[in-house]
């Protein structure tokens, strides 16, 4: 039989009656519940430090402890001290004792034994204190000293599994991935002004930042799964590339120019424009794009001219994104350089037409010369068998357009003769003959031996009117170089003022059309430096400009607010100290003056 009581109000179900009565005579009896706390957290101890225990038993009791509602009261809060203290003095200890790559694995171990022990015999309504009271104590409260013990070490070493657990456990803790971003900022910043700041590293330093931004943006892509680490290494790779002013930009326009030539066999196209796009990455970072400008203008003049481009299709497609990324005012004059040889092409072809055969085969590119970049004047004397047929090309363009004046840059210039040795050692009744294909400069000295056999230097320089130190080079490469047209007396590699030069007939090559490489002059300082000066002094017109425009608007401001609106204006690095000179200019130029009472007040001057 089976007999039913009914509930009496005031009275507990016989159940909860049990449990209470059993709290009170034997749990609460004799510290009997604080000995059982104080074993279990024995055990869990023991089983923290690696021993074996009865995971059964500990289920039983705590399951016992849960159902007589001792589980929070009792057991949870010493269980989470015990926790704090036993964490709090193994993080110290594995700190001092082994390397961050270590600790993290140990950490990760610590939080998944602890899982493991949720599952198996604690709550899971202790789950969320537990957990974060491991991370607290051995992440949290660690957070600097780790990332200041490990953090450059595993980016230079490439640790990227340590990395990512290194930001996998930071995420778990408050301001964590902020403190991570921070290190992050420091090590690009740190790295980035080591290869900028170092003249010996000028030679690579493009090709170590493309580098060095590959690997960083493999780590935040694959690793830091954080768009604050996208914002921190943009703001990073801005501060270290403009802490030397100017020359990164012209670094970054001479790379581009050497993968743009046409001696470029590294790269097939596609992997030329992949290369192309990341040196823009780099580009939007310099803040004095004009300096880049003026370098990248020189060197697609060369190779325009020159006939050095490796690829036309990519000059207009490099043209593209310079025009993408800073608007078409900034590619204004390189793209008129391109219509110049659009159109230069397009002349030649009416002037071959209306001559006819002619004995010389001319080439002309016609320049416009606000586009291209400014030239010495040329002061050499053209022979009269080629500057009659520059005179007949010069009246042709002229009738086509009026007004206009040319004015020849042979220094630009080559052109391929056609000379004649010595008997050919194959047939001695015949002579050798060659196609030599020379700088006009290269042109004019060996035309000069037509009507003469031997010539002194001072002979050349005075029938040729070609600057001294050009000179030099020219009659190096025809007379000291591996192809060697002419003799010089007495040998050596220097050209003197007292030297002699005759035609080689001895010469012989084994090819029929020869190239004879001028010797090359590697860009000195002083031209950097006169490429500069001119971007600093178009500068100085555009403060000047922003200035008037400023003032012309307001009619009066304050010292500190007309240089605020400057530098929002200005779009290239500039000190307060030019800022100010620039105001002094256009004062003593009656363009503004001071406030008779305020000198810091400046008011606009119709």
């Amino acid at each position: 039989k089976q007999w039913y009581q009914r509930r009496v109000r005031g009275l507990l179900p016989l159940w909860e009656m049990g449990a209470v009565t059993f709290r009170k005579q034997m749990m609460y009896v004799n510290d009997v519940s604080k000995r059982c706390v104080d074993a279990i957290l024995s055990l869990i101890e023991q089983e923290r430090c690696g021993d074996d225990i009865d995971g059964n038993l500990l289920n039983s009791i705590i399951t016992m402890l849960r159902k007589l509602n001792m589980y929070t009261s009792d057991f949870e809060k010493p269980f989470l001290e015990q926790s704090t203290g036993y964490y709090n003095v193994e993080a110290e200890k594995q700190l001092n004792d082994c390397q961050v790559p270590v600790y993290l694995v140990f950490v990760t171990k610590c939080l998944n034994e602890e899982e493991r022990r949720l599952r198996l015999y604690l709550g899971s309504s202790t789950r969320r204190q537990l957990i974060k009271t491991v991370e607290t104590n051995l992440i949290g409260l660690h957070v600097k000293s780790l990332l200041e013990k490990g953090f450059d070490t595993m980016m230079d070493e490439g640790r990227f599994n340590d990395l990512q657990i290194l930001y996998t456990l930071l995420n778990r803790v408050e301001e964590g991935t902020y403190q991570l971003c921070f290190f992050l900022y420091t090590y690009i910043k740190k790295r980035g002004l080591e290869i900028v700041m170092n003249p010996e590293k000028d030679k690579t330093m493009v090709q170590d930042l493309l580098q060095f931004k590959d690997s960083i943006d493999n780590i935040i892509s694959h690793y830091f799964n954080s768009g604050d680490c996208v914002d921190v290494k943009k703001k990073a790779f801005e501060e270290f590339i403009n802490k030397r002013p100017n020359k990164p930009a012209e670094l970054i326009a001479k790379f581009i120019d050497t993968k743009l030539r046409s001696g470029n066999k590294e790269q097939t196209e596609e992997e030329l424009e992949a290369m192309l796009d990341k040196v823009m990455v780099l580009f939007r970072f310099i803040q004095g794009k004009d300096i880049f400008e003026a370098f990248y203008k020189k060197d697609l003049a060369k190779r325009l001219l020159m006939s050095k481009s490796a690829s036309i299709d990519s000059e207009k497609s490099m043209l593209g994104k310079l025009k993408r990324e800073c608007g078409s005012q900034f590619t204004f004059k390189l793209e008129g350089m391109f219509k110049d040889m659009a159109v230069s092409k397009d002349l030649l072809s009416a002037y071959k037409e209306k001559q006819g055969e002619t004995s010389v085969d001319l080439g002309v590119t016609v320049l416009t010369t606000g586009y291209w970049p400014t030239y010495t004047v040329d002061t050499a004397i053209i022979p009269p068998q080629l500057s009659a047929t520059l005179d007949r090309y010069k009246t042709f363009y002229l009738d086509k357009h009026s007004g206009r004046k040319l004015v020849w840059q042979h220094s630009l210039s080559y052109c391929t003769l056609k000379a004649t040795f010595g008997d050919d050692p194959i047939d001695k009744k015949m002579e050798l003959k060659k196609e030599l294909n020379v700088s006009v400069y290269q042109g004019l000295v060996l035309l000069l031996f037509n009507s003469s056999p031997r010539l002194s230097y001072q002979n050349i320089a005075e029938s040729t009117a070609i600057e001294k130190e050009e000179l030099c080079r020219v009659l190096q490469s025809l007379a000291c170089s591996k192809t060697r047209v002419l003799k010089k007396r007495p040998p050596g590699k220097d050209i003197d003022a007292d030297d002699n030069f005759e035609f080689n007939v001895d010469f012989r090559h084994k090819l029929c059309k020869i190239k004879i490489n001028q010797i090359q002059t590697r860009e000195t300082s002083e031209e950097n430096l006169n490429t500069t000066e001119k971007v600093f002094q178009d500068r100085q017109y555009q403060i000047d400009a922003a200035i008037v425009r400023i003032m012309k608007a307001r009619k009066t401001s304050t010292h500190s607010v007309l240089v605020s609106e400057l530098y929002n204006h200005l779009k290239f690095p500039v000190k307060p100290i030019d800022l100010k000179k620039r105001i002094e200019s256009l004062i003593e130029r009656d363009y503004m003056e001071r406030k008779k009472d305020d000198k810091n007040v400046y008011h606009y001057v119709a």
